[in-house]
């Protein structure tokens, strides 16, 4: 039985610039397992997001295959592609990208709402999720009321809310002091083991990426 989240074969993305071709991934290759914690490093500009938006789906390759569960991204149409982001991935941004003017809680449950979720069961699967990062005492704060780590929990909070399969995070502590980067991936390291859901992590930070289950390091447009 396969237990892949997500897969990637052959990938490659060539950019048009001007009339030269650049070429940011080449033929490669990643398996993300159930339950796994995997961090991607790598200097800037080696395609780290760029490699993040193709296998969410965000972004198509010029070639090769993205499987998220077994199912294939290459030639599904834009709200295919959408209702596979909204079952089975959450997104998290260095920026937490909150909507200021809904309360925490309001933000956790807006995903579920828009895959159709009850408000009662939307509301109860965002209490739990922000009580599992220690944050039940700020259910009806606005993102302005709270501190960056907050934010950033209920970011991560808001991408597990539809109970996804993986979890795909961009520099999510990269606008964070050590210490609040710190406590919000001891945060992140909790809901994978409460709720046993992937994650793939770029990060640029060497002692987060040690503490994943993987550390791979994008380098001449292949992952080593």
């Amino acid at each position: 039985m396969n237990n892949s989240v997500i897969r990637a074969t052959n990938l490659c993305k060539e950019y048009i610039d001007g009339k030269k071709r650049v070429n940011v991934l080449q033929d490669l290759n990643i398996d993300v397992r159930e339950a796994e914690i995997v961090s991607i490093v790598g200097a800037s500009g080696t395609g780290k997001s760029t490699l993040l938006h193709l296998l969410g789906g965000l972004d198509k390759p010029t070639s090769g295959e993205v499987f998220v569960k077994d199912v294939n991204l290459i030639g599904r149409s834009e709200k295919k592609l959408a209702a596979i982001r909204n079952q089975h991935l959450g997104f998290v941004y260095q920026f937490h990208h909150l909507l200021t003017e809904f309360s925490a809680l309001e933000n956790v449950a807006m995903p579920c709402l828009l895959a159709g979720w009850s408000i009662k069961a939307s509301k109860k699967r965002a209490l739990e999720l922000l009580d599992a990062v220690g944050l039940k005492d700020r259910l009806d704060h606005r993102p302005g009321a709270l501190s960056g780590g907050e934010r950033q929990r209920i970011a991560f909070s808001r991408a597990l809310a539809t109970q996804p399969d993986c979890v795909l995070a961009d520099e999510p502590t990269g606008n964070l002091d050590e210490e609040t980067a710190h406590e919000v991936f001891k945060w992140m390291l909790e809901l994978n083991n409460k709720f046993k859901t992937s994650f793939i992590l770029v990060t640029h930070d060497k002692s987060l990426a040690k503490q994943t289950d993987r550390t791979l390091l994008l380098q001449n447009k292949v992952l080593v």
